[in-house]
């Protein structure tokens, strides 16, 4: 996609001080999660720590104004090491003469510096910092403001740390970057509207990072209420009672078995005109997951199920992100929030659970309860919201991850329009989906018992014709990001932990599905 940062034109304005202000991380919901700051206006460093030089494919140039001493080391470095420029490339110089950087770093930007690669750059960067380099020039003459806005995102990605853990946290990266481009003001309005996205990824990772004795739904309810609250997002959170009025028997049944029940968190955004339907995001937050009565009996499988949230975490980072930016465009976000636990109330293998819109579904397996509560979810859009269009996401099935792994989340729907719209987020985001069919599959999830079950096979084709049967006639995507939500190591512009997938994958589509409409 030759237009890499459609949805975030410079048109676009923000309803914070981010905009006027980005430079010094004004926005005040960034202060706990980053210490560093970009500045955008040209000045003169003396002694930084580090200059860093992209240089495009077959494209060093120096500038005059090195010394020729300097020019001739970094020439005959650049020979010795076969630094080409090609994307990725690294090589690092200490101490060249008459310069005024203690190091200089050259960054291949290879011959079309696309948005994720820029961002790639970024976390190299980032990672590269260490605590002795507070002071950090870059020479972005040959980048455009986008490629720099770019660039300054994946440095502030990589940079997050979930430490609050930690007896004794280690430092958090803490430097200053100076950017010399060729119009410092496009690129501080650019960088400007990264933030709310930033912002909102930071808040999943925190929501997904959670262990589940701390971020029970009430709790995650009500951090995300707090998160919201400097942004034009309405947030509405349900009560168990007032869940079980509404007739959400799924949601309120998956939790019922523990002493943290059910809510149902409802953010809505309006940028769009005042009586346009909303585009519903509807995202898992199961705050733990047991398996229940089926329960889970590998450690290694029990262990991260705080991370069963991921999916409502995405959706309340994505709402930030598109009322940040001032998306023009009404969404709201639905996150069923559940504990999967077990005791001598809970969910049996065979019970009966009535959903909102009436249906009785068999609960076949206690372990398949993100369907559950994303049912009673995606009802809420579709009856309660009159929704236009639903995309939901989970942390679905085992089946999806054998099948596609960690490099991409599959997506499920039968119209065209959705899903051309969440391939081109998924290539502009680098967050990839694939689309694996519906159907045929009949009969996968019939009961001889109730209407439906909650199991079939295949598994994530059952799972998601169980979702589509509460989509009914609303134009729905379905996606299952198994093993796409946490990070075992850091790596590109995830720190270990949670990664906030998602947060981007949803705006970006939020924003190709309405330009399209």
């Amino acid at each position: 996609m030759k237009n890499w940062l459609k949805g975030l034109t410079l048109s676009l304005a923000l309803s914070s001080a981010a905009l006027a202000t980005p430079d010094a991380h004004a926005v005040d919901q960034f202060t706990d999660y980053l210490k560093t700051q970009h500045h955008f206006a040209h000045q003169h460093i003396d002694g930084a720590d580090v200059l860093v030089l992209p240089v495009a494919e077959g494209g060093l140039v120096l500038p005059q104004k090195w010394s020729d001493a300097a020019k001739q080391i970094i020439t005959d470095a650049v020979a010795l090491e076969g630094f080409e420029g090609k994307q990725g490339q690294f090589l690092e110089l200490l101490a060249l003469p008459e310069f005024y950087a203690k190091r200089l770093w050259l960054v291949g930007t290879g011959t079309e510096l696309e948005r994720a690669a820029a961002e790639r750059i970024g976390a190299t960067l980032a990672s590269k910092l260490s605590d002795k380099m507070n002071t950090v020039v870059v020479h972005g003459k040959d980048l455009n403001p986008n490629q720099i806005a770019a660039i300054a995102h994946g440095m502030d990605l990589r940079s997050y740390r979930f430490d609050r853990y930690k007896s004794e946290p280690a430092a958090r990266p803490e430097y200053t970057v100076h950017w010399h481009g060729r119009d410092e003001a496009a690129a501080k309005a650019a960088y400007a509207l990264t933030q709310p996205v930033a912002h909102g990824i930071f808040v999943a990772r925190d929501i997904t990072n959670l262990p589940g004795g701390d971020g029970y739904p009430k709790a995650i309810a009500e951090m995300a209420a707090e998160a919201v609250a400097n942004y034009d997002i309405k947030a509405t959170v349900y009560s168990p009672e007032q869940v079980k009025e509404l007739g959400m028997g799924a949601l309120y049944g998956v939790s019922q078995g523990s002493q943290h029940k059910a809510h149902l968190l409802v953010l809505e955004y309006q940028g769009g005109a005042a009586n346009e339907a909303p585009i519903a995001l509807v995202g898992k937050g199961n705050t733990f997951d047991t398996g229940g009565y089926n329960l889970k009996t590998s450690g290694s499988s029990i262990v991260r199920m705080q991370t069963d949230k991921a999916g409502g975490a995405a959706v309340i980072g994505a709402v930030m992100a598109l009322a940040g930016q001032q998306a023009k465009v009404n969404v709201a976000g639905v996150v069923p929030l559940s504990h999967n636990l077990i005791s001598g109330t809970a969910l049996l293998p065979g019970d009966v659970v009535v959903t909102g819109d009436g249906t009785r579904v068999e609960v076949v397996n206690t372990d398949a309860e993100g369907r559950l509560i994303l049912a009673d979810g995606i009802w809420f859009a579709r009856d309660q919201l009159k929704a236009r269009a639903i995309a939901d996401i989970a942390t679905l099935t085992g089946s999806k991850a054998r099948a596609l792994g960690t490099d991409y989340a599959a997506i499920f729907s039968e119209h065209d329009a959705l899903i051309g719209a969440m391939q081109a987020a998924g290539e502009l985001t680098e967050e990839q989906v694939w689309q694996l069919p519906l159907g045929p599959y009949d009969g996968i999830i019939d009961s001889w018992l109730a209407d439906v079950q909650n199991v079939g096979s295949p598994g994530a084709q059952a799972g998601a014709r169980f979702l589509q049967h509460f989509a009914k006639d609303t134009p729905w995507i379905h996606i299952d990001m198994a093993a796409n939500a946490y990070s075992t190591s850091a790596k590109g512009i995830h720190p270990a932990g949670a990664n906030g997938y998602g947060v981007r994958l949803l705006s970006e589509w939020v924003k190709n599905y309405s330009d399209a409409e």
